[in-house]
C-alpha cells in the first residue's frame, strides 16, 4: 500500500515551528498506518527525544538558533529518524516516503538522518547549520 501524507496537518505544524510569533521549537511525523500524519509538537529537544523509539521511522522539523553574539537567525532542520530496530524493507522505503514529506515541508537548511537519540543535541544541530550558514561576524562566543 503506497503511503500519503496529510499535507494540511504537516502544514500547519511546519507554519507553527517556523512562526517568529510561536515558542514550538519542533514537530514530529510519524506513521499512522499508510499515512504519515503531525503526531505532536514541543519546545524542548529533549522532549523530542524521549518520542523516537528503536523500531519506527519518523521525520521532525526543527528550529535552530544559529550565528553568533553579533548575528542572531532562526534556521531549521528536516530530520530522518529511522530506529535501529527497523527491518530492512522499511529501511528503504523512507527515502521514498520523505519526498512526500519534502513536498510539504520546503524551507530547511539542512537535512539530517539519524539512528540514535544521543545524536539529537542543541550542539549537534547547529554544529550542522553553521557549516552550511553563511557568516559569522563576532568573536566566536554565544549569548
Amino acid at each position: 500500500m503506497a503511503t500519503s501524507v496529510d499535507k494540511e496537518g504537516l502544514r500547519d505544524a511546519y507554519q507553527d515551528v517556523r512562526a517568529d510569533t510561536s515558542d514550538t521549537n519542533w514537530a514530529l511525523f510519524r506513521y499512522k498506518g499508510a499515512q504519515i500524519i503531525h503526531d505532536c509538537s514541543g519546545t524542548r529537544l529533549d522532549e523530542l527525544k524521549q518520542m523516537l523509539a528503536d523500531d519506527e521511522r519518523a521525520f521532525a522539523f526543527v528550529r535552530v538558533s544559529a550565528g553568533d553574539e553579533m548575528s542572531k537567525r532562526q534556521k531549521f532542520v528536516l530530520l530522518t529518524w529511522i530506529g535501529s530496530a527497523v527491518g530492512t524493507l522499511k529501511r528503504a522505503r523512507v527515502s521514498i516516503d520523505k519526498a512526500l514529506v519534502k513536498g510539504v515541508i520546503q524551507n530547511f537548511a539542512v537535512e539530517l538522518q539519524l539512528e540514535t537519540p544521543d545524536e539529537l543535541t542543541d550542539e549537534f544541530l547547529r554544529s550542522h547549520v553553521d557549516k552550511v550558514g553563511g557568516a559569522n561576524y563576532g568573536t566566536g562566543t554565544r549569548n
